[in-house]
């Protein structure tokens, strides 16, 4: 079953066509993952699926599954020092003005899920990087979407804090549909169902690759070599 569903989509940001007749589908209940350099268009495709190009889209159309609700979680954490934590995770209800007690609480109890509440009193900027990714979870978990857009939201922070925000992202959005953009082929091995590589410009998307299970390291150390090489020659 599908989540997402990308028919004959073209593209264009002035005269350079980044989509053409582009065909694709996002997979329900899984971690997906779009890999490829910088700059090929990943965060593009992942911006377009939320619906935020839609003034580039020349031609086709994106098909979401009934009652599919879209959350972002970006590199940056984009949280706003002047609010709390608490008010940072329920950053729509504060925007809104339908903070409740109801809302506080259940913002609480996502901090508590991402192992933040023994911080809840302090500014952001006492946070760390890690830290302050744990914060943007939460405020993803607040808003109970089931469709998870990722875009490289591990790749500012250190290696051991990178791995074990994976591990708790991982954990907190089991049985959701999770899109992860990244150019890091060790980091689509060790989180995905369903591995895509992009390449080119109009960009093509590779069929799935599935990565093995990560008892078996002679397999995901070839796959890593077979993924770096894939991405430096060009060619899917």
């Amino acid at each position: 079953m599908w989540c997402v569903e990308i028919r004959d989509l073209s593209l264009v940001f002035g005269s350079q066509t980044l989509f053409e007749h582009l065909n694709w589908q996002l997979s329900s209940g899984k971690w997906s993952t779009l890999l490829g350099t910088s700059g090929v268009g990943k965060s593009t495709l992942l911006r377009t699926i939320a619906g935020l190009e839609n003034e580039a889209i020349t031609g086709g159309k994106i098909i979401y599954q009934a009652e599919t609700k879209i959350a972002w979680m970006a590199q940056q954490d984009n949280l706003l020092p002047w609010l709390s934590l608490l008010d940072n995770v329920q950053l729509k209800a504060h925007l809104s003005g339908t903070k409740t007690s109801e809302t506080c609480d259940k913002a609480y109890q996502m901090l508590v899920a991402v192992k933040m509440d023994k911080h809840l009193n302090k500014p952001c900027y006492q946070l760390s990087g890690g830290q302050r990714q744990r914060v943007a979870l939460a405020r993803v978990l607040m808003q109970e979407a089931n469709l998870i857009l990722l875009d490289e939201p591990f790749s500012a922070l250190d290696a051991v804090t990178r791995h074990q925000l994976q591990d708790l992202t991982q954990e907190l959005l089991d049985n959701k549909t999770v899109l992860l953009v990244t150019h890091d082929p060790f980091e689509a091995i060790r989180l995905s169902d369903q591995i895509f590589i992009l390449k080119d410009q109009p960009i093509s998307i590779s069929a799935p690759i599935f990565p093995p299970k990560a008892t078996q390291q002679a397999e995901v150390l070839g796959l890593q070599q077979r993924l770096l090489a894939e991405l430096a020659s060009g060619e899917i």
